[in-house]
């Protein structure tokens, strides 16, 4: 259970490295939706996205369980991988960052800016943890989770600075990966008494979490397939389900091309840049816009790190196909 008091010190430890991201109302995002809506601009924290946060308490975590300087790796497709080198670097810690074979020379060009040892290993995403696995195993050093209390909390910090700007919210739209986002706004809406619903929002191909609350328990896809990389997952974190079943309103899906779409909107209105997950909450947002009306809303910009060549297509009208 979160705690006010770690949820303080977490804030406090994250303020020496990293200041409190904007949360915005755009006038003309609002005119396209019809409600008033503000934009938690977590694509302006350091690495353009809230893994940031979730490293950074993780690695500060880890050093207080630690005497001696740790060695961390761990598998990733792009945000948690970037978070963590930055982290390391930050805190003058060593990680090793394994990505499946193909990743963008964006992703592990800006990893290894940061200090990272990089290694390409694997068709996919499993193939790379499973690696990253052995690998830890082998050199006694410590496997970076993808899902963790630790993350949770410094997800919950960007969460504390929604809550304490505006508390009367109506909902809040945030996609769902693993659990860590959705899970951190659920725990401190709950700490701070709140009545804001909170919803999750998946692609329609990689809807692991919306199947698993439509039938009362964890289940997982057998494949996921968006080009919405942060959500394409084929379910989230087991941990994480049991809050994400009692805390959150519901979990929507959106289409890949309403993910576009998003992208486009937020564009054109703010000239912010997103990523397919980030775009998926307003997405969600959008599709259920006719019941927000005179309403306050807000979604999670989580991150802005999408390759230039998708980022292009988007933008000229298109919808990449992972």
């Amino acid at each position: 259970m979160l705690t006010l008091a770690a949820l303080e010190d977490a804030t406090q430890d994250l303020r020496r490295f990293m200041a409190p991201t904007a949360f915005y109302s755009w006038p003309l995002l609002n005119d396209a939706l019809g409600c008033e809506v503000f934009v938690k601009h977590e694509n302006h924290a350091p690495t353009g996205s809230f893994k940031a946060r979730c490293a950074l308490n993780y690695l500060l975590r880890q050093r207080e369980r630690h005497t001696r300087s740790t060695s961390f790796v761990a598998a990733t497709r792009g945000n948690f991988g970037l978070g963590l080198a930055w982290a390391a670097k930050m805190l003058e810690q060593r990680a090793a960052i394994i990505v499946p074979q193909g990743t963008s020379k964006e992703v592990t060009g800006a990893i290894q800016s940061y200090g990272a040892f990089l290694i390409e290993h694997g068709q996919n995403f499993e193939e790379a943890h499973a690696f990253a696995c052995q690998m830890a195993e082998d050199s006694n050093q410590v496997l970076s989770p993808g899902f963790d209390y630790d993350l949770v909390v410094g997800a919950a910090t960007y969460a504390m600075e929604i809550f304490r700007a505006i508390k009367d919210l109506e909902v809040v739209y945030v996609p769902v990966g693993l659990g860590t986002g959705i899970c951190g706004l659920i725990s401190v809406r709950d700490l701070f008494g709140l009545k804001t619903k909170i919803v999750g929002v998946v692609a329609e191909r990689a809807d692991g979490c919306a199947r698993s609350i439509e039938a009362g328990e964890y289940k997982r896809t057998t494949v996921a397939n968006t080009f919405a990389e942060g959500i394409c997952v084929r379910g989230p974190a087991k941990e994480a389900f049991a809050l994400i079943r009692s805390g959150a309103e519901r979990v929507i899906r959106v289409s890949d091309e309403e993910i576009s779409e998003a992208i486009r909107l937020l564009y054109r209105t703010t000239h912010n840049a997103s990523e397919g997950a980030a775009a998926a909450a307003l997405a969600g947002l959008s599709k259920e816009r006719a019941s927000l009306q005179n309403k306050k809303a807000a979604f999670i910009l989580c991150g802005q790190n999408m390759n230039r060549i998708w980022m292009s297509r988007v933008l000229q009208g298109d919808t990449p196909i992972p």
